[in-house]
């Protein structure tokens, strides 16, 4: 059993926050504002706070300091099954997250939450948008945008709350929403979930399940999907991608992808079990639609040079997506460049999605730091007669060969299926690379 506190439970009690990244900071200014004085611990301090407040280092006391707490607020960065979390859990410690405390408190008939291994950031994007364009004053938060519980947003009015989930933020919630959405499901992150998917699958899941679960509006073209209808809520409404074949209202969302349309069609059903107004009205939503602007390193065109576009999907930092990525451009030729930060993903699904994706020529380029390992198991699955695998010295590399392979109508699409870290700071740093390397190429055309 998960521990079902509040925000309104803590005060009067003794509570350490362990983690001082976005959530952390976000829950020190919510314990402040209800007049705690929470215990701070992070496992690389950052030192000369603004507000002088001590945080301790984990290994230099400050498990010991969590360990005489009544409550621990974990940031989702630091797993549950982390020995020191093991520890504080062992000593009578209940760990907690700060997105957990406040949907206990939540109106759960406003509120709708979104999961997903890929597609929940497109799918709440896309539903607080369609919330704010039928007339209604909507929160994006949690895993995308802000923590709901941070008084600096708490204070504010809304009609309606969507928030995206992770997996790490899923296992410290203990009542589930009467409504989630579920995108996609394939492995990922499984070094925080002890390197074994069906732990991850449970992880991510348990969102749809905890007390409160009412309906799973999910994605039915998932077979992983399909095969835990256990995990799922009570009640599932499946979606698919062919669903409502002539429906005309999303044209305005201007969507790239068969994955990107059954994202809409999920967000339009969460819209229906919320028994939101305007739900079943194609002209409402239609208008709701105009506007959008889609989301930084999703399927994101950012340029072209000669008659060849250039694709930034940075955030397809596994299989899955990047396939859905290539499958968006079914009849044009794609450079398609993979590779990152070696997480032990099995790239066989790859191989194999490439292999089906038709007659319209197909060059990956492998980059590093995964890039021969994805290279390797490629070539000895086989990938079809249409597909060519080399490999590329970096990013800028990778475009300039993309480029001069691609002319003159083709995509070079950066679609990693790996995460960033190790050769740059984050996805926007690998994006700027990818920008900057298409630029130098626009100037000297």
């Amino acid at each position: 059993m998960r521990p079902t506190y509040s925000w309104s439970d803590l005060p009067g009690r003794t509570v350490g926050i362990y983690g001082l990244g976005t959530e952390g900071e976000a829950g020190l200014r919510a314990c402040l504002a209800r007049g705690i004085e929470p215990v701070l611990v992070d496992d690389a301090p950052r030192p000369g706070r603004p507000d002088g407040r001590q945080v301790l280092a984990s290994a230099e006391g400050g498990l010991e300091a969590l360990a005489g707490c009544e409550v621990v607020i974990k940031s989702p960065g630091i797993s549950p099954y982390d020995p020191a979390v093991r520890s504080l859990v062992q000593a009578g410690v209940s760990i907690v997250g700060g997105l957990g405390l406040w949907m206990q408190e939540a109106d759960q008939d406003r509120l709708v939450a979104v999961t997903g291994t890929k597609g929940k950031s497109t799918t709440t994007t896309i539903l607080g948008h369609l919330l704010r364009g039928l007339g209604h004053r909507c929160l994006v938060g949690g895993n995308i945008g802000v923590p709901p519980f941070d008084p600096v947003v708490a204070a504010e009015k809304y009609d309606y709350w969507v928030i995206e989930v992770s997996s790490y933020q899923a296992t410290g919630i203990a009542t589930s929403p009467p409504v989630v959405g579920l995108t996609s499901l394939n492995p990922d992150h499984l070094p925080w979930h002890q390197h074994d998917v069906e732990t991850y699958y449970r992880d991510k899941l348990s969102l749809c399940s905890q007390p409160g679960a009412r309906w799973t509006v999910a994605n039915g073209d998932s077979e992983l999907i399909r095969a835990r209808r256990e995990l799922l809520g009570p009640e599932v409404r499946w979606v698919h991608a062919d669903d409502d074949p002539d429906s005309r209202w999303m044209e305005p969302l201007q969507l790239l992808g068969t994955h990107n349309r059954r994202n809409a069609l999920i967000a339009r059903e969460l819209l229906r079990r919320l028994e939101v107004p305007g739900a079943d009205d194609e002209s409402a939503l239609r208008t709701a639609a105009e506007g959008f602007a889609g989301l930084e390193s999703r399927l994101q065109v950012i340029g072209s040079v000669g008659g060849v576009s250039f694709v930034d999907d940075g955030l397809s930092t596994n299989v899955l997506p990047t396939l859905a990525a290539v499958e968006a451009f079914p009849e044009r030729p794609v450079a398609l460049i993979v590779g990152g930060q070696d997480r032990g993903i099995d790239y066989v699904p790859l191989a194999e999605g490439l292999r089906s994706r038709g007659s319209a020529p197909l060059l990956v380029l492998t980059i590093p730091d995964n890039g021969p390992r994805i290279r390797e198991v490629l070539l000895a699955n086989g990938v079809g007669p249409a597909v060519t695998v080399i490999e590329a010295a970096d990013v800028t590399d990778a475009v300039e060969q993309g480029y001069a392979w691609a002319r003159p109508d083709g995509v070079v699409l950066l679609s990693p299926a790996a995460p960033s870290f190790g050769r740059f700071r984050d996805y926007r740093q690998r994006g700027e690379a990818f920008a900057a390397a298409m630029t130098t190429i626009r100037d000297r055309a």
